[in-house]
């Protein structure tokens, strides 16, 4: 709890600004630039390349997916995991349908992913929810299960798009003011990209319609 400190060292008053200034205007003046030839100066994040983790090991991957030689391209760190082998007692895809055809040693087999053919196990506690649902086991392992439930996700990406209200293509349950002229002109910013399958409303014709 202690004030004027800079690198856990304590200062006077006095001396901290003194030290400060001079800190902040050598960052500003000689900045560090990263082999990208992307500038740091006072006040900037660190560099991503001094990142305590592996880009890929983070939820940035997640929201802002990028590829190997994308993030070696930019000097980031990337993780490669190192190869792994397992013996192999059951494919996946041979899996019964129900989990009632599922016996309890399943707990002990090594099964192999579906997707990406790496290997996976059920623990007990596992088998017995899949158990108590009627849920049947499944066929992916526990990162390709992960990366289907984020697909599922809007990106953090915002798209210009244009409300897609027209009377004429789709008939809507409650009369909106635009009719008269064809397709709502209302423009906004979304999470749904263009190429999405789904009917996007501006707010006035959204509400129109769930009033």
């Amino acid at each position: 709890k202690k004030e004027y400190c800079i690198f856990n060292k304590q200062y006077s008053k006095e001396e901290y600004a003194r030290l400060r200034e001079k800190i902040i205007g050598q960052m500003n003046e000689i900045p560090y630039t990263d082999k990208g030839g992307r500038v740091y100066r006072y006040g900037e994040f660190f560099p991503i390349q001094f990142a305590p983790v592996h880009y890929n090991r983070t939820l940035a991957i997640e929201h802002f997916p990028i590829t190997k030689e994308e993030a070696i391209l930019n000097n980031w760190p990337w993780y490669d995991a190192p190869p792994t082998e397992h013996q192999i007692t059951q494919r996946a895809e041979e899996l019964p349908d129900s989990i009632i055809d599922t016996d309890e040693s399943i707990i002990n087999d090594v099964i192999r992913c579906t997707e990406c053919g790496k290997a996976y196990r059920l623990i007990q506690p596992e088998y017995d929810f899949l158990r108590h649902e009627g849920i049947a086991a499944p066929r992916l392992c526990v990162d390709c299960r992960h990366d289907a439930r984020i697909a599922l996700r809007n990106k953090s990406k915002l798209y210009s798009r244009q409300c897609m209200c027209d009377y004429v293509v789709y008939r809507n349950t409650a009369e909106h003011k635009h009719h008269s002229e064809g397709r709502c002109p209302n423009q906004f910013e979304t999470s749904y990209a263009p190429n999405r399958p789904e009917i996007v409303y501006c707010e006035a014709c959204y509400q129109a319609e769930v009033s």
